[in-house]
């Protein structure tokens, strides 16, 4: 290809306006006469979804089969970046091999509520998890020379009237919640595209939301790739081309390539902002079609890795008595109960839903471990929709009764969890809820395996239950997992990436799940996920980063210490029992004296390490100044204050097993002042308390009431505005100019200094 700036002079402006919109449902428009080929491009968030057509979306019939790795939600219990970056490089040698230039996906957006129809798709309700997660697998995909297209960009939370809804979202609460990730993969991985969402935020579409896609994402971010627009996302295609969106999906679109064209003639539109667009697209295909591929490991066994990822990210919820894992050596009968054990759930419905090349299913995979050994015996134990069948219920339990151990596998049904739509409750069906207090009361040896792509409430049942494992929805590998775990051939090290709350109601977001009038209020802030459980002191049913395992872990030797920008961090841990294992360390920082509100603790660092029986190892992490900051919107910057830091290290947000108090010097807060400053803001800043001191003295010369800055005074007056003080106080003194222009000469002087 010519370069960038060649062909732009070389194309029309009518070329320049339609490049900017698909050619198809998942082509971007070629231009031969240019020598610009066309991109392909297809849903890819768990794996590659690939139409028949590219003028069909294909949502609901079958597609060319492709490899089902688990969904977002499933693999971000993985904690595993190295599995990650994995997953990314394979999804990028299928791609090549299916002629997929672009993968839109990952989906990163936070789980505000176990309710969000498309939570299956996302990680995590942490933006720092979910951004080191994405920035793995991004970095993979990328290598290969197939681009990702980062998404939704942003306050994507819920599916319910989604595109006529304003996320109300604070700054705050939008930079440390809900950009968080985005920022963070931005900067690490430089995802190729990203793909803005179908909501409003802050009452603007995003995809023309100036200040999200212009002022944080292009300017303060340095993002230089395209921004897409999420199908049909398109609002005022002017307006979006002026804040940054460069290419609008699906085309041809040829009304607004029209008015493109026509508001640049008329001079509404700067033909300059279409150039900065088509020019970025033209990069965009010349990145693709001349990617510098990295090796790829030949002859891939993608269905292998679906089943190493699944077993990565299946979790181990409770195992009471150490019930788990199975023994086949010491059981002759053993019930499978429930039709997900034949018929399982793999991934969510939608557009993210795959064609698998193929599927394990439970059921052949528990025979195939236990062969002639056990007797395995199986009952559907209810039916497909909703219904309560009583004989099927009963049935199971004497099929229970029966045997040495039952496993039960239930879960959320596929039409519950799908996008386009948002749950209505986290509990499982009723009539599963029956199947499993009945099998408890007559079968104390009972398992019961889950699946769904969100938080479950199990709070009805699980006290009856002494084995739980969550299997999410882990793609085509998932029914060799879930076997080779429930007997021990794979120690389980997956860990949740999110909040499983004792019921619904306990929810941060509970109160304004669903907007109203066309707004939505984030008005729980920065409490989303273990942030909130731990302000309220509340417990959940299984906390953010749980996760059991068949052996056992003790740190010890906590040590960490600032080194200049950054503070190294080092521990060790030791496999303390008798089988090898993963086990996932976390990191989290707790502020001790920030001066603004800060949730008790927050995920800062994390590895996930593997130990023999008596292994020990040392871990290290270094973190960096903005490890410690918050986003100060006084200041509209990230500010780390100097002070005292505690170091937490835990097995969970909850299972904490070291910690270490640490003072950290990161210099002087950035101070300005304004007309309103606080009197507080002026003393505690010692080169502005020496201005105010020096102007209160000239004050108290010309008054008959002196002030006086002492302890009572301050606590009294300390909020007030300094200028109040002198509006109160100082009337005898201004004669010649008002408390306004006093305040501005000390403002002036704090400024010369």
């Amino acid at each position: 290809m010519r370069p960038t700036q060649e062909l732009l002079a070389a194309m029309t402006l009518e070329e320049k306006a339609a490049i900017c919109a698909g050619l198809n449902m998942w082509m971007t428009k070629g231009f031969e006469q240019h020598g610009i080929p066309a991109l392909q491009m297809y849903d890819g968030t768990n794996g590659i979804r690939k139409t028949n057509s590219n003028e069909e979306m294909g949502i609901t019939g079958e597609n060319i089969p492709a490899t089902c790795y688990p969904t977002g939600s499933a693999i971000g219990s993985s904690w595993n970046t190295d599995l990650l970056q994995e997953l990314g490089v394979a999804l990028g040698v299928e791609g090549r091999e299916m002629e997929v230039d672009l993968l839109l996906g990952p989906g990163i957006n936070m789980k505000r509520t176990p309710l969000g129809g498309r939570n299956f798709e996302y990680y995590s309700e942490d933006p720092f998890l979910t951004g080191e997660l994405g920035a793995a697998l991004i970095n993979g995909l990328q290598s290969q020379g197939v681009g990702a297209s980062l998404k939704h960009f942003a306050g994507n939370n819920q599916e319910f009237e989604k595109i006529v809804t304003s996320s109300e979202i604070d700054e705050r609460t939008l930079r440390e919640i809900y950009l968080a990730a985005f920022e963070r993969i931005v900067k690490k991985a430089n995802p190729w595209t990203i793909m803005c969402s179908y909501n409003l935020l802050n009452g603007s579409y995003t995809s023309e939301n100036e200040h999200l896609l212009n002022d944080i994402l292009r300017e303060e971010w340095g993002y230089e790739g395209v921004v897409i627009s999420d199908w049909t996302a398109v609002n005022d295609r002017i307006r979006g081309l002026a804040a940054g969106l460069d290419l609008e999906m699906p085309g041809p679109a040829y009304y607004n390539t029209k008015a493109i064209v026509k508001a640049v003639q008329e001079g509404k539109l700067d033909e300059a902002v279409v150039d900065k667009s088509a020019g970025r697209i033209i990069e965009l295909v010349r990145k693709v079609k001349e990617a510098n591929v990295e090796s790829a490991p030949a002859n891939v066994d993608y269905h292998e890795l679906a089943r190493r990822a699944a077993a990565e990210s299946i979790v181990l919820l409770k195992n009471d008595n150490s019930i788990l894992p199975l023994d086949s050596e010491k059981m002759s009968k053993m019930a499978v109960i429930g039709t997900f054990a034949k018929q399982p759930r793999i991934q969510g419905a939608g557009s993210a839903r795959v064609t698998p090349t193929r599927v394990d299913i439970p059921w052949d995979e528990l025979k195939n471990i236990v062969g002639d050994k056990v007797d395995l015996v199986y009952a559907d134990g209810y039916p497909q929709d909703d219904r309560i069948n009583e004989q099927m219920i009963q049935e199971s339990a004497a099929l229970a009764a029966s045997a040495d151990v039952a496993v039960l596998f239930v879960g959320q049904p596929e039409y519950v969890e799908s996008e386009m739509h948002d749950l209505e409750t986290i509990e499982l069906p009723l009539h599963q809820q029956k199947l499993i207090k009945a099998v408890t009361e007559v079968q104390p040896h009972c398992i019961v395996v889950t699946s769904s792509g969100s938080a479950l409430a199990m709070n009805s049942w699980i006290q009856y239950v002494p084995g739980v494992l969550h299997s999410w929805l882990t793609g085509q590998g998932s029914g060799k997992a879930i076997a080779d775990i429930l007997f021990g051939h794979v120690n389980p090290s997956g860990k949740l990436s999110e909040t499983f709350p004792v019921k619904l109601s306990d929810n941060p977001a509970h109160m304004r799940i669903r907007g109203e009038n066309g707004k939505l209020y984030y008005r729980e802030g920065l409490s989303i996920g273990y942030r909130y459980y731990d302000r309220k002191e509340l417990a959940p049913q299984f906390p953010f980063g749980h996760g059991l395992s068949y052996t056992t872990f003790a740190y010890s030797d906590l040590k960490a210490v600032q080194q200049g920008e950054h503070v190294n961090v080092a521990f060790f841990v030791e496999n303390t029992g008798t089988m090898f294992g993963k086990e996932v360390v976390q990191l989290y920082i707790h502020d001790e004296e920030c001066s603004w509100n800060r949730p008790q603790k927050e995920l800062k660092a994390f590895t996930k390490i593997a130990l023999a029986p008596g292994e020990k190892q040392q871990v290290h992490f270094v973190l960096e100044e903005r490890d410690f900051a918050y986003y100060n919107t006084k200041y509209n910057k990230w500010v780390a204050e100097t002070g005292y830091f505690q170091i937490v290290i835990g097995s969970s947000s909850r299972d904490i097993r070291l910690r270490e108090r640490i003072h950290c010097d990161f210099g002087l807060e950035p101070i300005s002042f304004h007309k309103f400053s606080l009197l507080n803001d002026w003393i505690n800043t010692p080169k502005a308390k020496t201005i105010f001191e020096a102007y209160l003295a000239e004050m108290n010369k010309h008054v008959s009431e002196q002030v006086i800055l002492d302890d009572v005074f301050i606590g009294f007056w300390g909020d007030f505005p300094a200028i109040k003080i002198f509006q109160m106080f100082g009337q005898t003194w201004l004669i010649d100019r008002s408390p306004d222009d006093v305040i501005a000469e000390m403002i002036a002087e704090f400024e010369r200094q």
